[in-house]
């Protein structure tokens, strides 16, 4: 992994973005800190022209969305004109809003709609990932998990994964494991780090300030084809801008590697 491919989830900024004034703000200080590229999501309301042009102004990559999941499931159409509109071809379905996972018939159409909206999508040369919580770690009946049977039941060409690590170790699931699983079917993945607080409770925690091993993660995540490795942190103990700071400063110190450099021209004159 190169720092060129370590991006920021906006939703951790969601506060400080809720305008397109607030969000070039945001995204100055963001490209500052040393991150290349940004996936949208949590942002107030504003044409996709002016995220775009304010993205591009600071130097900062689209390299994905989270769109509702309404609409990915019920208008995968819009979401394919938005992300062509934004110039970017991952998006993920963010939380399984409204759906009970206790009820078969809701988990069976959850995963017929991700199916064909996938098949929308990359007929349109879009990839439609799923971004999991602990909750999918949820084990109906003693058989597999709802985020097995979601990868078991659609196909790897319609529907990727975006793993969320904070996300798979609350929910009682090994990180390196559902990598692993993975390989080959998750071009970017959440880097999310997880604490237990003083009463015992898991809560996020900036990069490297946690108890997730992120150097195999990244390993086995890069082993896989991952292509974009995305920092989030759901909530901050003070100042975001503080917190993606010092998550970007770990990466860069402990692990990503450096850039590839061109080898200097050698100087063949002959002395003089």
């Amino acid at each position: 992994m190169t720092l060129s491919q370590v991006a920021l989830q906006l939703y951790t900024l969601r506060e400080v973005c809720k305008t397109a004034g607030d969000f070039a703000v945001a995204a100055k200080k963001v490209r500052a800190i040393g991150y290349e590229a940004v996936q949208i999501s949590g942002l107030g309301p504003m044409p996709e022209a002016e995220v775009v042009a304010i993205c591009r102004g600071e130097g900062l990559t689209i390299c994905a969305t989270h769109e509702p999941s309404a609409m990915i499931l019920d208008q995968p159409e819009q979401v394919i004109e938005r992300l062509h509109r934004l110039g970017t071809r991952l998006t993920a379905y963010p939380f399984p809003s409204g759906i009970d996972f206790s009820q078969p018939d809701q988990v069976a159409t959850l995963i017929r709609k991700l199916e064909a909206a996938g098949a929308k999508l990359r007929a349109a040369g879009l990839v439609l990932g799923y971004h999991n919580h602990a909750h999918e770690f949820y084990r109906p009946d003693g058989g597999p998990t709802v985020l097995e049977r979601i990868y078991a039941e659609t196909s790897p060409e319609h529907v990727v994964a975006e793993l969320d690590t904070y996300w798979v170790q609350r929910g009682g699931g090994d990180v390196i494991d559902w990598v692993r699983r993975l390989k080959g079917r998750q071009p970017f993945i959440h880097l999310k780090d997880y604490r237990v607080n003083a009463t015992g409770e898991g809560t996020y925690a900036e990069i490297g300030a946690g108890t997730l091993p992120f150097a195999r993660i990244i390993a086995e995540a890069e082993a896989g084809g991952c292509e974009w490795f995305i920092v989030e942190q759901d909530t901050c103990p003070g100042d975001p801008f503080a917190s993606i700071a010092q998550s970007y400063d770990y990466i860069k110190c402990h692990l990503a590697q450096r850039e590839s450099l061109p080898l200097p021209t050698p100087n063949l004159r002959p002395p003089t």
